[in-house]
C-alpha cells in the first residue's frame, strides 16, 4: 500500500532536513514525498542531501499560505493513503507501519506525540525537555479542545472527495476543522504510540504561545462553522491543566530514546 507524505515548508531548512532525516529511515517507507516550498528560499539542498527519498518538490512563487500550501500538496498526492507532516516536527522509525498496520479498520488514524523543547546546537536541534501529548479519543471533547496533532496522521486520499480539502477560511485551526469534519463522516482511529516528536520552541513565536485578536477571529470562525458555542482562549500549557482535559490524558507506548535526528545537510554545513 503506498503512502504519500505531505509536508508545506517555508524557511526552515534545516528542520526540514531533520524531517527528511527520520522519513529516511521508516521501516516501511513512503512511497512519495511531496514538498511544497511556500514561496520560501530554497529547499534543494534538503531534497538532494536524502535521494533514497522519492521526492515531489513543488516551489511556489509567492507565498499562499500553510493551508493552502498543503492543499496544493495533497491535489498531487497520487497513492492510497496520505500522510501530513509539518516540516519541523519528526517521525520515529515504526511511524509509517504503525499507521498503516492500523487502516484496515478505519479510514483515518492518528498517534499521540511526544512534544520536545530544544536548542541548537551546529545545526542540530537538541532535545532540552519532553512532555507526552496522549488522550482519548472523544468526539465530544475535541468539540471543546483539539488533542489532534495533524503530523503523522494518516488517511485515505478519497476523503477528499467526500468533504473537500483544508479550509483557509479558519487559518490556525484547519487541522481541528478538518479532523470534525472527517470524524462526522468516517472512521477515525486514535493509535496509542507516540511515535511522533513535535517540535515545540521556547525561542520562536509559536502559534500556540498566544491568543491574539487574528486567531481569535479565526476561532471564532471554527466556532460558528461547527456550532461549538464559546471555546477556551487560554495558552496552550494552561488549557492542558484543565481538569476536563486532564481527565482524557490516556497511557501511550514511548519509544523514543532522546536522541536528536542529526541530518545529512548539517553534517555537510558543519563537517
Amino acid at each position: 500500500m503506498g503512502v504519500s507524505v505531505v509536508v508545506a515548508t517555508y524557511n526552515r531548512l534545516l528542520p526540514l532536513a531533520e524531517l527528511l532525516e527520520s522519513l529516511s529511515k521508516q521501516t516501511y517507507k513512503p512511497t512519495q514525498v511531496i514538498i511544497v516550498n511556500d514561496g520560501g528560499p530554497s529547499v534543494q539542498a534538503a531534497v538532494d542531501a536524502y535521494p533514497e527519498l522519492s521526492v515531489e518538490l513543488i516551489e511556489l512563487r509567492e507565498n499562499v499560505g500553510h493551508v493552502e500550501a498543503r492543499n496544493i500538496g495533497v491535489r498531487a498526492a497520487t497513492e492510497d493513503f496520505i500522510m501530513l507532516c509539518d516540516d519541523d516536527d519528526l517521525l520515529l522509525p515504526c511511524h509509517v507501519e504503525r499507521m498503516i498496520a492500523n487502516m484496515n479498520d478505519a479510514d483515518f488514524v492518528y498517534s499521540d506525540v511526544e512534544i520536545f523543547h530544544y536548542r541548537i546546537e551546529n545545526g542540530v536541534r537538541i532535545p532540552t525537555d519532553r512532555f507526552l501529548f496522549a488522550y482519548e479519543f472523544d468526539l465530544q471533547a475535541m468539540r471543546t479542545f483539539s488533542t489532534y496533532v495533524p503530523s503523522g496522521s494518516m488517511y485515505r486520499r478519497t476523503i477528499h472527495d467526500t468533504i473537500g480539502y483544508f479550509d483557509p477560511y479558519v487559518h490556525n485551526y484547519w487541522d481541528w476543522d478538518f479532523f470534525l469534519r472527517v470524524a462526522n463522516e468516517f472512521r477515525v482511529k486514535r493509535v496509542a504510540t507516540a511515535s511522533v516528536l513535535y517540535a515545540f520552541s521556547n525561542e520562536g513565536d509559536h502559534l500556540s504561545k498566544q491568543m491574539n485578536e487574528t486567531r481569535q477571529m479565526y476561532l471564532n470562525r471554527l466556532s460558528e462553522k461547527h456550532l461549538l458555542g464559546h471555546l477556551p482562549t487560554k495558552n496552550f500549557w494552561l488549557l492542558l491543566s484543565e481538569p476536563e482535559v486532564q481527565k482524557r490524558q490516556a497511557t501511550s507506548e514511548v519509544i523514543w530514546n532522546g536522541e536528536p535526528f542529526r541530518s545529512r545537510l548539517a553534517h555537510f554545513i558543519h563537517c
